[in-house]
């Protein structure tokens, strides 16, 4: 046969059969149809032999190879690199690595939304149900807006060497206070000082973190929403065991500071935490930032207070959402994902939590803002606190509410 390699045996069977179109009384010098079938792929025997699995078809015009299957009977149809082929064994094309590319993209995208809400949903009911009853309900916050409280307790992990660390959630302080406008397109912060006098239902007049050790999260949204005058629509109390875990998770922060010397609980030398900055940019490790927000007593400077810690605080929040917006945070997405939703406790499912996020990195960096009581007192049952008139109060929310 015409097509039959040269080096075949005339009594070996060729790679393909052809038969003949048309019927018996079909003249010889009308013009014959074939049809061309795949042969069965070539044996161990036939490829010791040295044949060719794939031999090219002549005059087929498209570079088809038996390897694949025709189409058409072999009308040239085929793009010639080999779709016919399993994926493995089909030629490379830039084509093909940007779709193989975007597939890859688009599954590891998906994990880490799927490890987040399982995540979530793991860690769901750890916020008791009479703060989840002093709540207002919200909106869909990548739409609307919604003002969300966020604690930071007193609580220390349980093992902790920490001396005279409390390791209950029960008699904890609020050691950070802080109310986030977030939502279509804002994204809006003010930090409240611990020490500021208010009224505390069926307490009096206190210290403002004080709330949180008499009644718990619920009393405490009580009492911010009365010293405030604004409804809260949802709860964060950061988990200090999970907070490092987390900033380590998405490879650390850039914060800027000041001279920072700070020993949290005697220092690293007693069981405790000791961090050491110069001015400038810092990338932070977990525990670092850890200690950065809690440094309320700075020996490098002597007007450090409560109301700087207040804006570190701020400021490692806007470094975890630069660090979200980074090209480098692709590849640590799924530990990331995992380790957010347990860095918090909150009321807000794994969807409303995800949503969050997502008002986060569109809202833009809210700029530091801590509200700036005017003087100090002392509380009929001792102790030093910080006093913010009415005016004081009324002009913080409403640069946070409104801009």
């Amino acid at each position: 046969m015409p097509n039959e390699p040269r080096d075949r045996a005339p009594t070996e069977d060729p790679p393909y059969k052809v038969y003949r179109g048309g019927g018996p009384d079909e003249s010889p010098s009308e013009e014959r149809s074939y049809t061309v079938y795949r042969s069965l792929p070539r044996g161990l025997r036939s490829r010791l032999r040295g044949e060719e699995e794939s031999a090219e078809l002549d005059g087929d015009g498209s570079g088809r190879r038996f390897g694949g299957r025709f189409r058409g009977g072999g009308g040239g149809s085929g793009s010639g690199d080999g779709d016919g082929l399993p994926w493995w064994r089909r030629r490379v094309t830039p084509r093909r690595v940007l779709k193989w590319l975007a597939v890859a993209i688009v599954a590891w995208l998906l994990l880490s939304v799927v490890l987040f809400l399982v995540s979530a949903q793991i860690q769901s009911g750890t916020i008791p149900q009479s703060a989840q009853n002093a709540l207002h309900s919200g909106g869909n916050m990548v739409t609307s807006t919604d003002t969300v409280l966020v604690l930071g307790t007193d609580q220390r992990p349980k093992g902790t060497h920490e001396a005279g660390a409390n390791t209950s959630d029960a008699g904890s302080r609020s050691d950070s206070i802080m109310l986030w406008r977030i939502g279509g397109g804002t994204s809006r912060r003010l930090s409240i000082p611990r020490d500021t006098v208010a009224n505390i239902p069926g307490h009096g007049q206190d210290k403002i973190n004080a709330a949180y050790a008499y009644g718990g999260p619920a009393l405490a949204i009580k009492t911010v929403e009365g010293f405030t005058g604004i409804k809260i629509n949802h709860l964060i109390i950061v988990n200090l065991a999970n907070f490092p875990k987390f900033i380590d998770a998405i490879g650390g922060v850039d914060v800027t500071t000041g001279r920072i010397c700070s020993e949290i609980s005697g220092g690293a030398k007693n069981g405790g935490f000791t961090l050491d900055l110069r001015p400038g940019v810092h990338h932070l490790t977990g525990v670092q930032a850890l200690t950065l927000a809690r440094t309320r007593e700075n020996t490098c400077n002597a007007a450090s207070n409560d109301l700087t810690r207040a804006g570190y605080q701020q400021k490692i929040l806007n470094g975890i959402k630069s660090r979200l917006l980074s090209p480098g945070i692709f590849f640590h997405l799924p530990w990331a994902s995992w380790a957010a939703p347990k860095a918090v406790r909150t009321d807000m499912g794994g969807f409303t939590l995800l949503s969050l996020f997502f008002a986060s990195e569109i809202g833009g960096s809210a700029p530091t803002d801590v509200l700036k009581p005017s003087g100090a007192t002392v509380l009929p049952g001792g102790g030093d606190a910080l006093v913010a008139t009415p005016g004081q109060v009324h002009r913080a929310v409403n640069k946070l509410m409104n801009g």
